[in-house]
């Protein structure tokens, strides 16, 4: 190995270890700091949160919490075994060998992406496994059986096949064919790619996973109608969801991009609200496009891919970029699946240190999204509606500050209602 890959070796070591040790230490302060809290309500939720429901919460974020930290250790233990104990190189030389490469240089690209991505999937079996009907079903939330389970993993990696493959196929191809200047090209196919998705994924791809009816409730209807227009918002329907077929979690939202935005409630959502509740959520939700939240998150989500393309098109033709990673690059025939793996594998190395600051922003677009609620329905709707999704998706009211600012991409529960207070006008009417 030259002096470049044992730097890059010593620098991806420090970091994987440094980003396991950072999480290991956040997630033991959350769990002591919900556990110390566990036998008392704080006091500003006394009167509408029983102790009962505040232990359930407790238990779910502390057993959350442990089998994150399970999966961190996993998953930690799995990219060293991908790099520099010599699993990609090992993979991607019994592809070489296997004869692949008489087919042209993409086929052999793709397997080993397909493989890649099959060997992963697998290793996290387990994992999802428990989560779902141990972790889930333990505290009532679980509403699947094995059977759908097994169709939506089916149809997962059926979706992923035909979505992922020609794409990954054309950047490929570009990276092979398209000169030094390759990762721009990429990076406009890529963002390209990523908007055509918002556009299809509410009419072709969700359905493929659940249901979707026209919300049939005329008084809610004429009520979410009559929000909309006050708020200047067209969307193409209104739909209800049958999230509870596999969850008891509840949850509202809007899809879709330009003229294919609509408005989508799952049914357990609409069973523990009440209509001035749903309109002050769907108020938050409005807030959000009021506030170009979405274009906001759209255009940084440019701005840091096409840093990621460029820094990939660099690395890409550097020697040590794969020798420092445990990775022989091919001296016939082309890298570049190989760059786009340990890329991938790399970058949440670097990312997981910026993501404060993502989250920091994400919260403060939710303080947004909740005072334009407010201005435009009764806060007091949108309190007592949080309050009941906090209770029924068992949200720990306790969480460690420091864990927040480093992960929660939404205002714990204290800091959200305490900043909420009803407008003259609704507290009037």
């Amino acid at each position: 190995m030259t002096d470049h890959s044992l730097v890059f070796t010593a620098l991806f070591s420090a970091l994987l270890v440094l980003g396991l040790v950072t999480k290991f230490y956040l997630a033991t302060r959350q769990i002591r700091h919900v556990a110390q809290h566990r036998n008392k309500v704080p006091a500003a939720f006394a009167s509408t949160i029983t102790l009962q429901s505040h232990q359930k919460a407790a238990d779910y974020t502390i057993a959350k919490t442990r089998l994150g930290m399970l999966e961190m250790a996993f998953a930690a233990a799995v990219l060293l075994g991908w790099t520099l104990l010599g699993g990609l190189d090992t993979l991607n030389q019994a592809l070489m060998r296997s004869g692949l490469a008489d087919y042209g240089s993409l086929l052999p690209q793709l397997v080993l992406l397909a493989a890649f991505g099959l060997i992963s999937g697998l290793l996290d079996l387990p994992f999802a496994l428990y989560k779902t009907f141990r972790l889930e079903e333990r505290f009532g939330f679980n509403k699947m059986t094995f059977k759908l389970w097994l169709a939506d993993l089916v149809k997962s990696t059926l979706v992923g096949a035909i979505v992922g493959l020609p794409i990954v196929a054309l950047v490929l191809w570009l990276m092979g064919s398209a000169g030094e200047g390759w990762w721009l090209w990429t990076w406009v196919v890529w963002m390209g790619f990523n908007l055509l998705v918002l556009v299809l994924f509410p009419t072709v791809i969700a359905p493929l996973f659940n249901k979707f009816k026209p919300l049939d409730d005329e008084a809610l209807k004429a009520r979410v109608t009559a929000l909309m227009q006050r708020c200047g918002f067209a969307a193409k329907g209104l739909f209800v969801m049958d999230g509870s077929k596999r969850s008891a979690h509840a949850n509202a939202y809007f899809t879709g991009f330009g003229a294919a935005k609509r408005v989508v409630f799952y049914d357990t959502l609409l069973k523990q609200l009440n209509p001035s509740e749903v309109d002050a959520v769907l108020a938050h939700e409005l807030g959000h496009f009021k506030h170009k939240h979405i274009i906001k998150r759209i255009v940084v989500m440019f701005a840091m891919s096409l840093l990621g393309f460029a820094l990939l098109g660099w690395a890409s033709s550097q020697v040590w970029f794969y020798t420092g990673l445990g990775v022989r690059p091919n001296l016939v025939g082309a890298n570049d699946a190989l760059a786009l793996l340990l890329f991938l594998m790399v970058v949440p190395l670097l990312s997981f240190f910026v993501s404060p600051v993502m989250a920091q922003f994400s919260r403060q677009h939710e303080f947004e999204a909740d005072a334009y609620a407010i201005s435009q329905t009764d806060g007091r709707d949108l309190q007592s509606a949080l309050l009941k999704l906090y209770k029924d998706n068992a949200s720990t009211l306790t969480p460690d500050p420091v864990f927040v600012k480093f992960y929660y991409s939404h205002p714990p529960a204290s800091e959200r209602l305490g900043r909420m207070t009803p407008s003259p006008e609704s507290a009037a009417s």
